[in-house]
């Protein structure tokens, strides 16, 4: 019997689906083999970004309901393991009774990220107790921080303790960076260490994860959050309801109660546009848009037709992408305004409804406001139509239905995008642009997080710090952040004792702060992914998801998976959902049954030569 060594680097739920599929497939295995997995994480395994110690009030922001780690329903999903497990709903949240008190978990929940922790754990529980006998398991509660490949096969993986862990195979599933400190982060760093003895409340946080770390700014204080998205939502849930104070739902409008440990909390981004609340779900768990225009055959064929004009397959999004997009809103707009289907055939959209899908897309175009009370009046009125939208359902509202294409035509969206399938110009524009967009629109927070900001406005504990195109600056003299917004009436200010960055970084291997980055991309095992001469982050690889190194072999015995090849590959976050295709399970299924197909051309090789290069043939696992 060959015992073959697989080291997976990051047990997240990718890691995890790494090693269901591993077990899965085990029986494909050649008969004489078996496999010793390595799971290298210092976390609970599965939980990755989702550790079950974090607070109860940080949500998911996907119905549970549509969330599991079964996509072909031979588990339970996030919901069905909740109820089964004995957890119930109060108004106070979600609490395991045993099944006794409060309400069902429905399937419209948003479940607390701590549970979704906990279920991935029991998944990874499962997963272990169903593995065959030549499959052994053995967790490393440590930080993998270099890889080093050896010139006749294998690696050895160096962990931060220490330990040397030899490898034949190695998958990388490290999921979410923490980026290298930029020139804005030092000079923010720096100016809030020089200036403490002006103001002992001045405090800068690059990063508000885990949430924890916001327990530094002082009641009292102004902080401001930079981000309008999930961040966001979690450091104010963090900021307001972890500091003691509660919502009260018993009368007409929600209103909050503060704890008077709150900070005064003031919000702003480059545009200073809230997220959209999440449409209460009408589609059931697995229901979603039929697209008639914008689907992969429609842009499989938009390249073909571009390789005949210009020789060249890659397309422009705005010019040749971006119209099926909206032909494809304004056609759930009408058939949720109409209350019905609409036959697809010579469907085109009116001018009112291109219009509301650009209103949805951009709802600052052509607006200008004199002040920042002319600006902060639209931001109110804007979210509260938005979450009247978000109540009517995501079928019935023509808004909500038209976000919603987005989510749901996720798979046309990375046939045009994913491999350079924008040029690189358009890829630019895409990524600075249009996913920022697509983000805000179709993405956003549970509704009632929306509810919940503009309570916390009516109690004065949330305000705009700033407008559209608003900037940081300090104030040495007083040793406070400043936001300033420039406004036709002259600019305005509003000042803060601590600055909180309230986004995600993207994953740009160059910028990661991760030992284990640098070294890779220093042995020349990684490399940055590149549309000519964009950068869209991720490092580089093939179909497989195989690595390319600096020199542009591939490494035919490793592979990456998630987060850090979001720039080739695209919107690699989302969990799987129930009885669909998941681009999260084919990753994992395509990479295990690559590394089974390379096992299997090892089966003729001596022992001897097996230590060295081995030469692959056209063997598949079917």
């Amino acid at each position: 019997m060959t015992l073959h060594q697989v080291s997976i680097i990051g047990v997240g739920p990718r890691g995890l689906s790494v090693l269901q599929r591993i077990g899965e497939l085990a029986d494909r295995l050649p008969a004489d083999r078996r496999l010793e997995v390595h799971l290298i994480d210092p976390g609970e395994p599965g939980q990755g970004a989702h550790p079950a110690g974090q607070p109860a009030h940080l949500l998911t922001n996907t119905v549970a309901s549509q969330v599991t780690m079964f996509a072909d329903g031979r588990g339970p999903s996030f919901t069905e393991w909740a109820a089964a497990v004995g957890y119930r709903e109060f108004d106070t949240g979600f609490h395991p009774t045993g099944g006794e008190g409060g309400r069902p978990v429905g399937e419209h929940a948003y479940l607390p990220r701590k549970l979704l922790g906990e279920y991935l754990t029991w998944v990874f529980d499962r997963t272990v107790r169903a593995l065959p006998e030549r499959i052994r398991v053995v967790h490393h509660r440590d930080r993998a921080c270099d890889v080093e490949a050896h010139p006749g096969g294998g690696y050895t993986v160096h962990l931060a303790n220490g330990h040397r862990l030899p490898s034949d195979y190695v998958f990388l599933t490290t999921g979410h960076c923490e980026r290298i400190p930029t020139d804005e982060d030092r000079a923010h760093t720096e100016f809030a260490r020089e200036h403490a003895d002006r103001n002992p409340w001045l405090a800068y946080c690059a990063s508000p994860y885990p949430v924890q770390r916001l327990g530094g700014i002082a009641p009292g204080s102004t902080v401001a959050v930079q981000g309008f998205g999930l961040t966001a939502h979690d450091v104010i849930s963090e900021l307001t309801v972890g500091r003691g104070g509660r919502f009260d739902d018993s009368g007409a409008e929600l209103v909050y109660r503060p704890s008077g440990r709150e900070p005064a909390i003031r919000l702003f981004s480059r545009q200073c546009l809230p997220f959209a609340a999440r449409g209460v779900n009408q589609k059931g768990t697995t229901g979603q848009h039929r697209a008639r225009f914008f689907t992969p055959e429609a842009v499989r064929l938009l390249k073909e037709r571009a390789l005949e004009r210009r020789n060249d397959p890659r397309l422009d999004f705005e010019e040749e992408v971006l119209p099926l997009l909206k032909q494809e809103m304004a056609y759930a707009h009408r058939a949720a305004q109409q209350g019905g289907p609409v036959p697809p055939e010579g469907f085109e959209p009116s001018p009112a409804e291109l219009a509301a899908v650009e209103a949805i897309l951009d709802p600052l175009h052509e607006r200008e406001f004199d002040s920042q009370k002319a600006f902060t009046g639209f931001f109110l009125d804007h979210v509260a139509e938005d979450l009247a939208q978000a109540e009517l359902g995501n079928t019935t509202s023509p808004v909500k239905a038209a976000t919603d294409v987005i989510r749901d035509t996720r798979a046309s969206l990375r046939e045009a995008v994913e491999f350079s399938g924008l040029t690189p110009r358009s890829h630019r524009v895409f990524n600075r642009t249009y996913g920022p967009i697509m983000n805000r629109v179709s993405f956003g927070p549970p509704l009632v997080r929306n509810r919940q900001l503009l309570a916390l406005f009516r109690a004065g504990v949330v305000d705009l710090a700033g407008g559209p195109g608003c900037t940081v600056v300090h104030d040495r003299e007083a040793g406070r952040f400043v936001v300033r917004t420039p406004y036709p009436q002259g600019a305005e200010s509003v000042a803060a004792d601590a600055l909180v960055i309230a986004r995600l970084d993207a994953f740009h291997p160059e910028l990661d702060g991760s030992p284990l980055t640098g070294n890779l991309l220093g042995r020349g095992l990684v490399r940055p992914y590149a549309n000519g001469p964009f950068r869209p982050g991720g490092i580089e690889i093939d179909a497989c998801g195989r690595p390319v190194t600096a020199t542009g072999e591939t490494l035919a015995t490793a592979w990456a998976i998630g987060y850090p090849v979001e720039g080739p590959r695209f919107y690699t976050h989302a969990l799987p959902r129930h009885a669909m295709a998941s681009q999260f399970s084919a990753d994992a299924d395509t990479a295990v049954r690559d590394l089974i197909t390379h096992i299997h051309q090892r089966t003729d090789v001596t022992p001897e030569a097996e230590r060295g290069d081995t030469a692959r043939t056209a063997v598949s696992v079917p």
